[in-house]
């Protein structure tokens, strides 16, 4: 049966937020790029730090921590500790360099030093990551929805997307912004207004252990094995540093306004985004503490495939009704605070990056914006098939994370602080290592044997307790300085002649110009010849500067004699 409480809540606040997303479209000063994608680089110091706050802390952050407190304990739960240090490492990294370069989107740096083809090859991971965490974020609400208020999957994702959608494309990276600020109001107003009436109901459903009347006997902390220790700690890593490659994190660190300092407004939104991981921890809690066969309004031993629905869950059951609007409905709706960011942020490296840069160079704001739009719809679209198709897209959505983290995150280190030491050879070796590398280790929850087995292999559980993945990245990074140093050496020292075997183009430098392949003799008899022809058809123009002996030509002069 529908609970009407939650589904007006939801309804009552995406109108909220879409009505707020309309309005901070019309802040719009015009439809430039820079407008549309960053804000006109206008956002400032208190909606910047929020903003940053709610790219991380959205709907999948709450209930991403809730759900480890309850299945995995507080040793298990990384989200808190690898978001924040993401948001600190990630500004110390690249807000300095990337904003002084006046970049727009993150894939900008490897478009200006290895041009629009190898740049837009690493458009792919990061387009492909992008899209399938958006499904993964909308399937996630969905099946959350289906279980708490009996909401069909279809419309609830379907209507998500469409909302998300429909504000994005009226106000570009307005919307998003203040629509994240709006969204993370309503998140920490309802998980603060519900807490004190789900822990007030722990006591009428205690869950006490056989041999015990207490509750205190209950464990929140978990535990690592000792086989595991190396695996925590890479996933730990994969978090920190394969979160910073992120467009939707270097959109809000891009549109800040140039006089704000970018890192310590970056410390601030990562000790406010760990700080909120306690109250959804606390959500995490309450339901390891009670006994849910006892709870009327659920009447069994917790199913197992509710897990990822913990949060709504406690809500929904533990909470009057009137209380479960404001908390569900701040639930649902938080959920695109994350997927506004991600549609933008994909729909904006594709415009600017693919078709921009790479296909119609020419193309004019106006043709742009409309190519932004349809990147919305098609972006949305395509996120939303996924999300109601497919039955493995968490895993798709490691996957493509952890080929970000192996090898996005090194060729964006590089080719931000030591641009002169790499080219599109060493890139496009380190680009295919990476994949190479990433794939042999297989992927048990899709089913992928590994073609490598490195030490440590757990034959039992068929998954890696190497740290492959980080090895993987470090040779990435290696591979991309030493073969683009090796090919530099080459080329430079002429082992092998540019001219017919710089075939990405990268040392042009050295392939002489049409007027440099000519002998002085050559050189010489063309002058003549060109001379003669303006001194018997053309008038001579000087400048105040110019010499009667050193005629000097119009701009049509120089457009005739192009050679």
């Amino acid at each position: 049966m529908i609970d009407w409480y939650g589904t007006a809540g939801i309804l009552v606040f995406y109108s909220i937020i879409l009505g707020v997303g309309v309005w901070a479209g019309t802040k719009k000063k015009n439809n430039g790029e820079e407008e549309v994608m960053l804000a006109g680089r206008s956002i400032g110091r208190t909606v910047g730090i929020l903003t940053l706050i709610a790219t991380w802390a959205g709907g999948a952050y709450f209930t991403g921590i809730a759900e480890s407190f309850f299945t995995t304990g507080l040793l298990w739960c990384q989200m808190p500790f690898g978001y924040s240090f993401n948001l600190a490492v990630g500004a110390l990294l690249f807000a300095k360099p990337m904003r002084e370069a006046g970049y727009i989107t993150m894939l900008d740096p490897f478009q200006e030093k290895y041009g629009s083809r190898i740049g837009g090859l690493l458009f792919l991971p990061a387009f492909m990551g992008d899209i399938l965490i958006l499904a993964a974020t909308l399937s996630a609400l969905g099946v959350s929805l289906e279980v708490i208020l009996d909401i069909s999957n279809y419309w609830s994702v379907t209507i998500s997307t469409m909302f998300a959608a429909a504000y994005t494309i009226t106000g570009g990276l307005y919307s998003v912004t203040y629509t994240d600020v709006l969204q993370l109001m309503f998140m920490v107003f309802g998980l603060l207004l519900s807490f004190p009436f789900a822990i007030n109901n722990v006591q009428y459903y205690p869950n006490q252990s056989p041999n015990s009347t207490s509750t205190s006997t209950i464990d929140w902390i978990g535990h690592v094995e000792p086989k595991d220790y190396v695996f925590w700690v890479e996933q730990m890593l994969i978090l920190v540093f394969g979160g910073i490659v992120n467009q939707s994190f270097f959109q809000r660190i891009l549109s800040l306004k140039p006089s704000l300092d970018a890192f310590n407004i970056s410390l601030i939104s990562a000790t406010v985004c760990f700080l909120l991981a306690i109250p959804a921890a606390s959500f995490g809690i309450v339901a390891k503490l009670v006994d849910w066969s006892k709870i009327p309004s659920y009447g069994k031993p917790f199913d197992k495939t509710d897990t990822s629905a913990v949060l709504p869950l406690v809500l929904r059951n533990l909470t009057p009704n009137w209380v479960a609007f404001f908390g569900l409905g701040a639930v649902s709706a938080s959920v695109m605070a994350s997927a506004d960011s991600i549609i933008l942020s994909s729909s904006s490296m594709f415009t600017r990056n693919i078709y921009k840069l790479s296909l119609r160079p020419q193309a004019t704001e106006y043709e742009l914006m409309c190519v932004l739009r349809v990147s919305v719809v098609v972006v949305s679209i395509v996120s939303c098939y996924i999300a109601l198709s497919s039955s493995s897209i968490y895993y798709l959505a490691v996957v493509c994370s952890d080929i970000v983290y192996v090898v996005l995150f090194p060729q964006l280190v590089v080719v931000v602080h030591w641009a002169n030491q790499v080219n599109s050879y060493g890139c496009l070796v380190s680009f295919i290592l990476g994949l190479v590398l990433r794939a042999t280790g297989g992927e048990p929850d899709l089913g992928i044997p590994p073609v490598i087995k490195y030490p440590w292999y757990d034959e039992t559980a068929r998954r890696q307790l190497f740290p492959y993945k980080t090895l993987a990245m470090l040779l990435s990074a290696l591979s991309l300085v030493l073969i683009s140093q090796l090919v530099s050496y080459v080329f430079h020292n002429r082992i092998l002649d540019p001219e017919q075997w710089d075939v990405l183009n990268a040392f042009q430098e050295f392939c002489p110009t049409e007027s440099q392949k000519r002998t002085p003799k050559e050189s010489e008899h063309l002058n003549v010849h060109i001379i003669k022809y303006r001194k018997t058809n053309e008038p001579h123009s000087y400048t105040s500067e110019s010499s009667p002996y050193q005629p000097t030509t119009t701009p049509e002069d120089k457009n005739k004699f192009r050679f």
